[in-house]
């Protein structure tokens, strides 16, 4: 059960993730600079309070199911979850910083590559996401 409930936040994670990175991000990109920051502002602030608690539960519940079921594929999953958040905090973070010093009288020549390296770095957590939930898939797949 706890494997199985690893999965399902992996895969919200995943779900989450995939739709800012193939959605959101393209469609923010073709706003105008000033309007792009004021979009990106608000949307990464809702989707850090959502996808940060899924990716520590998807650890932790993965490391647990490793733990009662000693299976390497749960370990990994709970790795690959785990490698979320070091990945924003160290490389992601320091982009968020930058964008959110930006005021409304600065120059904004800055937002627009800034928001495409966000994009990328973020695709990094998709990919982060689908490699758990693949492990955890397998992790949960019948032996035959």
């Amino acid at each position: 059960m706890t494997g199985l409930l690893a999965l399902v936040a992996a895969a919200l994670f995943t779900g989450a993730a995939f739709y800012i990175t193939v959605a959101e991000q393209p469609a923010r990109l073709a706003l105008d600079d000033r309007a792009l920051l004021a979009q990106w502002l608000p949307a990464y602030r809702r989707g850090a309070m959502m996808q940060a608690p899924l990716a520590i539960i998807g650890a932790v519940l993965g490391a647990a199911a490793w733990w009662t079921s000693g299976g390497w594929h749960f370990l990994l999953g709970a790795l690959l979850m785990l490698t979320n958040l070091p990945w924003t905090l160290v490389v992601i973070l320091p982009v968020n910083r930058r964008l959110g010093a930006i005021g409304p009288e600065d120059d904004p020549a800055p937002i627009r590559p800034l928001v495409r390296k966000w994009g990328w770095l973020h695709l990094v957590r998709t990919l982060l996401g689908m490699l758990a939930t693949g492990a955890y898939l397998a992790a949960l797949a019948p032996v035959t």
